[in-house]
Parts: C-alpha cells; sequence; structure tokens
C-alpha cells in the first residue's frame, strides 16, 4: 500500500526533503484491532513537532496522522462491536484502560497515555491507504456525517468540547472568548460555546473575521493589534449581564500561548477560569500572579479528550449543530505542500486534509 514516510528529522522545516511516498505492506489485524481503508486524514500541529523531532523524539520510521477516517475492511477475533463495511474515524488518545485515570473516565491522564500517529511507531499513523488501531480506538461515524468531516473533527472537535463541557463546564449566559478562533480548534470552540448558549467573541487575522461572525461569533477582534484585549473589555462591558455580575469575560479558550498569555488574564472576571491546550506561540509565558490571586482564577490544563466526549461531539454534528470547516485538501503526495501551508497559517481557515487516493 501506497504511505507517507519519513526516516529522520527536519532541521531546517523543509519538508520535503524528508517525505517520501512508499509502498509497505498491508496491515493483518491483531485480536483486538480492526483495519481500516483512509478516506481522509487532517493534518494537526503536532505533525510538525514530530518531523522537527522536538520536543519529542518520535520512533522512526514515521507514519504522521492522529485524525483519520474510513471503512473498515478487517476486524481481529476479538473485536465485538465493529464490523467490516462500518464507516469509523480514529480516537487518537491511545490509554492502558486499566490504571486509576482511565477507570475512573480520564484516560487522557493515563501516565502511559500515547497519541497515535505522533507517538505510535514506526509506520503506524493515518497518512497511508489502510491503517489499523484497537477497537476501542475507532467510532461509528453517523450516517449523515461525512469521511472528510468526521477527518477534521477527529482530535480538534474532542480536543474544543473537552475543553469548554470536561474541563471548563461552560453555562448559558456565560461570554467566551475564543482565542484564535480560525483555527481548527477555534472553529469547532464557537461553535460549541453557542450551542451551549454562551455570548461568543472570537479573535483572529484582519483577513477572517467576516468568517468568525459568520460561523456564530457574536463578535470578532483581530489579535494582531497590540489593544485587542482593550478591545474585548470594552465589548464585555455593554452585554447584558444580571445586576450581581461584573461585566467581564467568564471563559478563555486558550491556545495561543505566550505572547497573549497576560493581556487574557486580565480580561476574566473574579472566579473566572482559562483553559489552556497547546501554545504554538511557545510554551515560556511569564505570568503576573496578581490576576491569579486577586480574582480567584482558574487556570486548567486540557488535553485531546474521552472517545464519549468525541462520540457527543459527532452526534450533534449529525444533528446539524456542529461543522466541520475545512480549508483544503492535498493528495499525499502534495504532503509537503500542505504542512507548509498549516506552519504559515496565512489565509487558512478551518482544516487541512489529505487524502491517499485523490
Amino acid at each position: 500500500m501506497k504511505a507517507l514516510v519519513y526516516e529522520k528529522y527536519t532541521t531546517d522545516d523543509d519538508f520535503s526533503k524528508i517525505l517520501q511516498i512508499k509502498d509497505i505492506p498491508i496491515p493483518t489485524p491483531k485480536s483486538n484491532e480492526v483495519i481500516f481503508q483512509v478516506k481522509a486524514a487532517a493534518l494537526n500541529y503536532d505533525d510538525i513537532w514530530g518531523m522537527r523531532g522536538k520536543p519529542l523524539a518520535i520512533p522512526l520510521p514515521h507514519i504522521s496522522g492522529t485524525d483519520a477516517a474510513g471503512e473498515v475492511t478487517a476486524i481481529g477475533s476479538d473485536v465485538k462491536n465493529i464490523k467490516v463495511g462500518d464507516r469509523v474515524v480514529s480516537h487518537g488518545n491511545m490509554s492502558c484502560r486499566v490504571c486509576k485515570a482511565c477507570t475512573d473516565g480520564r484516560e487522557y491522564d493515563c501516565r502511559k497515555r500515547s497519541i497515535w500517529g505522533f507517538e505510535t511507531g514506526p509506520l503506524w499513523g493515518g497518512y497511508c491507504e489502510y491503517t489499523h488501531l484497537p477497537e476501542v480506538n475507532v467510532v461509528k461515524i453517523p450516517d449523515n456525517v461525512s469521511y472528510d468531516d468526521a477527518a477534521a473533527a477527529s482530535m480538534t472537535l474532542l480536543t474544543s468540547w473537552h475543553m469548554l463541557i470536561g474541563r471548563a463546564n461552560i453555562q448559558p449566559g456565560q461570554i467566551v472568548l475564543i482565542m484564535g478562533g480560525s483555527s481548527g480548534i477555534g472553529t469547532y470552540g464557537i461553535q460549541i460555546a453557542k450551542l451551549f448558549g454562551c455570548t461568543v467573541i472570537a479573535t483572529a487575522s484582519p483577513d477572517k473575521l467576516d468568517k468568525l461572525l459568520e460561523l456564530g461569533a457574536d463578535y470578532a477582534i483581530n489579535h494582531r493589534e497590540d489593544d485587542w484585549h482593550k478591545q474585548v473589555r470594552s465589548i464585555a462591558k455593554k452585554i447584558p449581564k444580571s445586576s450581581t455580575d461584573v461585566s467581564g469575560v467568564d471563559v478563555i479558550f486558550e491556545h495561543i500561548g505566550g505572547t497573549h498569555w497576560n493581556k487574557e488574564l486580565t480580561l476574566l472576571n473574579y472566579g473566572g477560569t482559562i483553559v489552556t491546550t497547546g501554545a504554538t506561540t511557545g510554551y515560556d509565558a511569564k505570568t503576573d500572579l496578581r490576576h491569579i490571586f486577586f480574582k480567584g482564577i482558574n487556570i486548567l490544563g486540557s488535553t485531546q479528550g474521552t472517545r464519549a466526549e468525541l462520540e457527543q461531539g459527532l452526534f450533534w454534528m449529525s444533528q446539524g449543530r456542529i461543522k466541520s470547516i475545512i480549508d483544503s485538501e492535498y493528495p499525499l503526495e502534495q504532503a509537503a505542500d500542505a504542512h507548509k501551508k498549516m506552519l504559515n497559517g496565512k489565509g487558512l481557515f478551518g482544516k487541512i486534509l489529505m487524502k491517499p487516493n485523490m
């Protein structure tokens, strides 16, 4: 079968130097596994981290791809709930399933957790014609959700759902600030917050603000301006609240990191919450602690989510309440261009897909 493989790391982000199309054997299922023909797979920033070998030196040779959707072609002898012909999408959070965290419903906190297609290998990910996963790591796709939409949703919808529902516990009527609203997780974050009856302020670069409003955001702010946080504060003050509430932001959905961190903290209400994942502009964020202890701010970390949360998100997709925003599609042969576009971010709105057979 055809697979997108690299056998060394890049030192200059020239992905074309390392990415190759190789012919490798079609996998055969272990007793607990399913094999599926990949119809669509979605890019994530951890694909770039993998090719850099930083922050983790992932196994080589490597096939990336955490978010893959396709049709089941074979199953192992112990598989009970999936059959050949089923339409499935990956749940890339691989955990032991027996530790205290896992049995407490927190598989994302498992100390043995790994991210499929990023940390797994050698040669085990979604950027290929056929791939394999344990039965517990695939989810059936609702009939009226396409392979493309499911692949785009796999990690990003799951992450957004877990951030806002599983961790921040958003409530109707709250003001939610979605940072980086044009990103994959940002587009889902806007829709989830609106689904739960929140007022949404979203940020992006100036060329993407109208699209945020079309997606459902109530307000859109250019976060490249130095005073973007002052604009957010001004908007929050004008949003009607109950007489006992201070007019500020209740929840911040954060994945940008270092460049915006302290400004974000200034926007939160007393007792407000910032939930963070990713940190695409840098991990080394300096924090003014006064913003935290004076206002009793809650800082929550978040990584991926549970299989059940992915199923919840896909259910609301099937009801037409959440949709995947797909920016572009590439064949595996143009993977270097696809990753370059994701890294650059210019004009990017939503998810990038790759397909083994375009």
